[in-house]
Parts: C-alpha cells; sequence; structure tokens
C-alpha cells in the first residue's frame, strides 16, 4: 500500500531496506509492543502492524508529518492499534513509562540534521528502560556513518543498503 509522505524534512526508508528489515525482525513481531521515533509517515511502525505487531506508538514531532502519519494509520485500518505522539522523541522517552518489544528509529541523518540525533537517542539514559528483556532497537543511519557511541548498549547486526544502514541494538545484560 502506498503511504502519504510529509512534503519536506523526512527521509522514507526505501521499499527495499523495509523489506529487508522486516524479514529479519519477522519472529519478532507477532504481539509485540512496537515504538517508532522520528516516525515520519509511519512507514516502519504500519509495517510492523502489517506483519503482527499487536500495537505501534509513534513518536513525531512535526504537526504536519503527524497529520499524514495520522492518516496512513486510517488508510492502512491500524488506526486502533496505533498511538500518534506529537512531540519531541527526547521529551516522550523521559515522560513515558510504556515498555516495548522492540524500538525503531529513523532520525534525520547527520548530515540533514543540527546536531546528532542517533548518537543523542543511543546515549539517552530513558531508552534503556523504555526496552523490554530481550528487546532491539534499531536504529537506521547513512550507511558510510560509524555506529554512534552506545553506553550499555551492544550492536548484534548491522546491514547495509544503498545509502543507508540499520544497526541493531541490544542491551548489554540482555544478550
Amino acid at each position: 500500500m502506498r503511504l502519504k509522505v510529509p512534503p519536506r524534512a523526512t527521509r522514507p526508508s526505501t521499499d527495499r531496506l523495509r523489506e529487508a528489515l522486516f524479514s529479519i525482525l519477522q519472529v519478532r513481531l507477532e504481539g509485540a509492543r512496537v515504538l517508532d521515533l522520528f516516525a515520519g509517515s509511519g512507514a516502519l511502525g504500519i509495517e510492523a502492524l502489517s506483519r503482527g505487531a499487536q500495537e505501534a506508538v509513534f513518536v513525531e514531532a512535526s504537526g504536519a508529518a503527524g497529520r499524514i502519519l495520522r492518516e496512513n494509520l486510517e488508510k492502512a485500518r491500524f488506526a486502533g492499534q496505533g498511538t500518534v505522539h506529537q512531540r519531541d522523541v527526547f521529551a516522550y522517552l523521559g515522560s513515558c513509562s510504556a515498555v516495548f518489544d522492540l524500538i525503531l528509529a529513523d532520525p534525520p541523518y547527520l548530515s540533514n540534521a543540527d546536531h546528532d540525533l542517533a548518537g543523542a537517542l543511543m546515549e539517552d539514559a530513558s531508552l534503556p528502560s523504555r526496552l523490554s528483556d530481550g528487546g532491539l532497537v534499531v536504529l537506521e543511519v547513512e550507511a558510510e556513518r560509524e555506529e554512534p557511541a552506545a553506553p550499555g548498549w551492544t550492536v548484534i547486526d548491522r546491514r547495509k543498503y544503498g545509502s543507508s544502514a540499520i544497526l541493531f541494538y541490544a542491551r548489554e545484560e540482555s544478550r
């Protein structure tokens, strides 16, 4: 299904990348609680729902992207399983008490942002408490980028797809 994409300030994950990612994650999706950070159009979280996730929470600061994300949830018939929070990702993480089995994050690339959002996310003190035991954080970054410093996390896999890379993180104590 073709989803609407916000007109500016987003860089949707390619179809090839999403297909590869969800082929890898398929065994983790049935009944999972998913958090989609820097959600944009919501494509990652909606794909997770379409493959059996129980619910998805989307966090997106942009009002325009949030409106399109809600439209996409309706179009895909997942409005009842998706919750959209229009706010800063870091504010959400700091105030949220929910725990998720899978955290998907596709922040603006360093080359397109004022500061390193991927690095800030992996260093955020609230992130580990948002992830269930045995859960994964999946982070999309530029293909040529080094792995962001991530104290308390271990990269368990890295895959490259065109100009993007996907990093799979587990908490060190849950490996």
